[in-house]
């Protein structure tokens, strides 16, 4: 920031600046509070206060704190005003992340092979989850992926055609579907879902486990522009573990 003096509240204004940007804003509220200028619960300056101080529109503030308050770091009630959050939610991000990166990460080698492959219409199941029309062709895959030749993770996904017409021709012998799609077709939203499993017979052979070993299992649908692209089932070997920071 441009020239920067003592404002009488604690915090620091900004002043002599050609423009002041939404995330100078964020990011000078945000200091405001790991500072404790303002402290849990305390509430904060008007937006249009905050845009007199610190020189720009109101609709800035506004966007500076929405992020804020996306992010959990402040609360924002209509009629009562913005307050810092007593209870600050943390967010963990998730990134859709290659298989293989997740191997090599380990400094294993990894490997690829395809299982099944077959272009059929969507059962009932996943034409409801998905909101398709009936009978809507898909392509079914099943894959393995591998660390050092141990089984690392069973991939079993459905492919809407009609999102990715390509899909039909695209040869999914060497390279994965993950890794294919994520080259092919952009995503603009995603839902994951996390459980425990117990390994069923298939499971169990595919990733040399006891029937009934409990395994991790991830659901992940993904779309773009509204309309749905693929669903996969991701099922890990036993003790895998899935770590993210917030």
């Amino acid at each position: 920031m441009a020239a920067v003096k003592q404002d009488t509240s604690g915090g620091r204004r900004m002043t002599e600046r050609t423009k002041t940007g939404f995330q100078d804003v964020r990011d000078e509220v945000l200091k405001r509070i790991q500072d404790r200028v303002w402290g849990q619960g305390d509430l904060l300056p008007t937006e249009q206060d905050l845009a007199e101080e610190f020189g720009c529109a109101r609709a800035t503030v506004n966007r500076a704190l929405r992020e804020l308050a996306d992010r959990g770091i402040i609360d924002r009630k209509r009629k009562s005003g913005t307050r810092v959050a007593v209870l600050p939610v943390k967010q963990a991000k998730l990134e859709i992340t290659l298989t293989r990166q997740l191997v090599e990460d380990r400094n294993a080698i990894y490997r690829y092979a395809l299982v099944h492959r077959e272009e059929i219409p969507a059962p009932g199941w996943l034409a409801s989850q998905l909101q398709l029309a009936a009978d809507t062709p898909v392509l079914h895959i099943r894959a393995m992926h591998y660390g050092d030749n141990q089984p690392f993770q069973f991939e079993d996904r459905w492919i809407n055609i009609a999102a990715v017409p390509s899909v039909a021709e695209a040869d999914f012998s060497v390279v994965g579907p993950n890794e294919w799609l994520l080259a092919e077709v952009p995503f603009s939203t995603a839902e994951l879902s996390f459980g425990a499993i117990a390994a069923d017979a298939a499971l169990a052979e595919y990733l040399a486990c006891p029937i009934a070993a409990p395994l991790f299992q991830m659901e992940r649908t993904t779309w773009f522009q509204a309309q749905p692209v693929t669903f996969v089932r991701m099922s890990f070997h036993p003790g895998y573990q899935m770590r993210s920071r917030y």
